[in-house]
Order: structure tokens, then sequence, then C-alpha cells
């Protein structure tokens, strides 16, 4: 298969993964779509090729030449949790000729050049998109897809390589894909992962995330004789909200700006609940962000009195640059895989974190290279065909030049 039908037989995978489930992973129906890797994985000639226990793959590619270098490449199976990503009925547009497209003409779904002028990008290209109703799925599993076709490849025409490790993960969406990831028994000093981004994308720095949840006890009392008695967990909701800053939200940054941003609400007279992300490049600027909600919750319960408001913050990632900087040949010999691709590199710090970040931290130093899709997460999401292709070429070009490091 090519790595279009690949790609578009991962995605009529539902793979969504559950922040509120317990279980790794998440989802149970994540493991059918890890079995099928493994399974083809075997099929290719990868022997030791297996799904163990928690819904991770592994797959060893033996060296043929005389230097044993090691190499990891890494992706992950789900999608997010915003959109469905159940029934996915992908769309091949050949030749694409850079206008509007019409992703669900009964359901007025358009993705539009207006608001998405990246698109102007793929005039001529052979474009993947969805019919409006799910997202697509090319986060990540066009990383799954490229990095299956270049394994493929590199068995098939016996190209010479070092040893190859493969590894495709659950639960990334949700930051747990690193928690049960068998670093040791992997084999590998450092990997790259492949998720999201441009082609031609290697990324080496991200966000500092952690997620806060704040709890809000009120106290309810009839509303004709509230005066000085009813305590409004709503309103101390909003307090709460309103007291942290107004422009460092994501509609509002960019770049290495960071924010707050409200994920979700709920709540009444007696109870609400706020869930936020907290995100920022700068270690400092993230320590003062958690700190800002700490001093907010503090002032809250010094008015409304103790235990009024509980805040949680729980740590999610950290940037992956302090672990990648003793391991720079990574962004070096990717560079150069790019470049020999024919690319040049496009290095931003990421907004948002990936599975290498965490795993740098449990010791496997993992750069992410991009996929070549774009518009993640919704149902205006689409990847080109040529850039699988690419990113696959860039894959190769990295096993190439891991063959020889010293």
């Amino acid at each position: 298969m090519s790595v279009k039908e690949k790609f578009l037989d991962y995605v009529s995978y539902d793979t969504q993964s559950d922040s509120s489930s317990t279980t790794m992973p998440s989802t149970m129906k994540q493991k059918l779509l890890a079995q099928h890797l493994a399974d083809e994985m075997v099929a290719m000639g990868i022997e030791d090729a297996h799904m163990d226990e928690w819904g991770y793959v592994y797959g060893t590619i033996p060296a043929n030449c005389e230097k044993k270098n090691v190499i990891g490449f890494i992706a992950h199976m789900d999608t997010a949790e915003e959109v469905s990503g159940a029934n996915v009925k992908a769309r091949v547009i050949e030749n694409y000729d850079g206008e509007d497209i019409v992703l669900n003409k009964e359901l007025g779904i358009v993705t539009d050049v207006e608001n998405f002028p990246i698109l102007k990008k793929f005039k001529g290209k052979t474009l993947i998109v969805t019919d409006g109703t799910t997202l697509l799925g090319a986060d990540d599993k066009a990383g799954v897809a490229e990095i299956m076709q270049a394994a493929e490849d590199i068995i098939k025409n016996n190209l010479p390589h070092g040893e190859i490790h493969i590894a495709f993960t659950p639960d990334e969406e949700i930051g747990a894909g690193p928690n049960k990831f068998d670093v040791k028994g992997f084999g590998c000093d450092f990997a790259y992962t492949l998720d999201g981004g441009e082609l031609g994308g290697l990324d080496y720095e991200n966000f500092n995330g952690t997620s806060a949840d704040v709890e809000i006890t009120g106290r309810s009392v009839h509303p004709g004789s509230a005066k000085n008695a009813m305590k409004n967990a709503q309103n101390i909701a909003i307090e709460f909200h309103n007291a942290l800053p107004y422009y460092d939200r994501p509609e509002y940054t960019e770049n290495r700006e960071g924010f707050y941003h409200l994920c979700s609400m709920e709540g009444d007279v007696t109870g609400a609940k706020l869930g936020y992300i907290v995100r920022d490049h700068s270690a400092e600027s993230f320590a003062a962000r958690k700190e800002t909600m700490r001093h907010i919750a503090k002032l809250l319960n010094e008015k409304y009195g103790e235990g009024t408001v509980e805040l949680e913050l729980k740590d999610s990632y950290f940037s992956m640059l302090e672990k990648i900087k003793p391991h720079f040949h990574l962004v070096e010999n990717a560079r150069a895989a790019i470049r020999k691709a024919g690319l040049e590199p496009l290095e931003t710090p990421i907004r948002g974190g990936t599975d290498g970040a965490t795993l740098s931290y449990m010791g496997l130093p993992c750069p992410n290279l991009g996929t070549g899709g774009f518009n993640y997460h919704g149902p205006c999401e689409g990847i080109t065909v040529e850039a699988m292709d690419k990113a696959t070429e860039i894959l190769l070009n990295l096993a190439d030049i891991y063959k020889d490091v010293q």
C-alpha cells in the first residue's frame, strides 16, 4: 500500500481518547487500531512487533549495515476530544483548484480560503478532507502512516540502515501518551516524534503546560431573603475568571506568548467548576501564571470564607529544549534530512505539547517533525498526499544519516 492508502485505512478507525476515563488506554477502541498496526508490521517483516497491555505498539527493524546505530520514530494513534472521530468519511480531491471547499452542502459546511488562507499553498495537490461532520485524524494518523510507509520502503528495498525502533502511543491528546511508555524496553537513547505541524516543521521547544481545576462552594438562600446570606458560586466563578489578565487568552496571543484558556465551566448557586489549561514557553512566566491563580484563590477565600475556592494545579508537560540541548545532533541531522528532501526547516516554538516533551524528561530526548497536515482538531482538517510522501522521504533521509553516525 502507498502512504495515501495506509492513511485512509487508519482514519477509518475511531480512536478518540477520553480525558474523563480512568483506564489506560482511555478508550479501548484505540486498541483496535493498535493491534491492526502490530499485525501489519509483522506482515511487512518486523518480527517482534506487538501491542502491550496498555495499547502501545512497539517494533524493531534490525540493522543491516556494519554500524549498529539506533534511532527511534514515534507517533500517536488517538484523536482529539473536541470533534468526533467516528465514521470518518475522507474525501480525496485530485488537482485541488485552490478555491473554497464545500465539505457538506447539506449542512452548509465550507472550508473557505478567506478564513483558511493556507489552502492557497495546496493548489494543484491531491488533498484529503472530511465530509464536515468529523475531524479527519491527520493528527496524528498521518504520522503513523508516514512511519509505516518508511518502514515498508526500508524493508522492501533493503535500504542500508542502522537499528530502527518504532512506537505508536495512545492518549497523547489528553496528555497521557507517555504514562506507560516503556523507555527502557524501547531501546533508544533518542528518537523523533511525528505529530502534527507543517511539512518541514522541526520542533524542539514547546509550551510548559498545566491544567487548573477550580471548584467553588456556594450557599443557596431564598432570593427574597438572600441579602448578606447567599453566596452564589457562579458569581464567584465569574469573579475568579475576571481576575485573570484579560488579554492573556489564546485568541489574543501568539508566538512565545502564554495564556490562560478556560476550557469548561458549569455550576449553579451552590457550586461551580472552572477548567483551565495554562501555557507558557518561559519557565519563569509559567511559574508566575500558576502563582497568579493561587493568589486569586487566596483573595477570594479571604473575601468569602476559607474553603470557598479550591484550586488544583496539575502539570502536564515541560519544554523539551533543556533536554534536547545535550543531544543537538538530533536537530542538526533533522535539518539535514529536511534539506535533502528539498525543503527548508521550519523551526518555531510549539504552542502546545507533544509526547516527545514528556518523553524527553523520561530520558528519551525527542524533537518533533511535522507531518504536513493543517486545521487539526476540527472538521476543516486536511492533508495532502504530497506532504505525506515528502514526510516519508524525510524519515528515510534520517535513517540514512543515522546509519553513519559515530
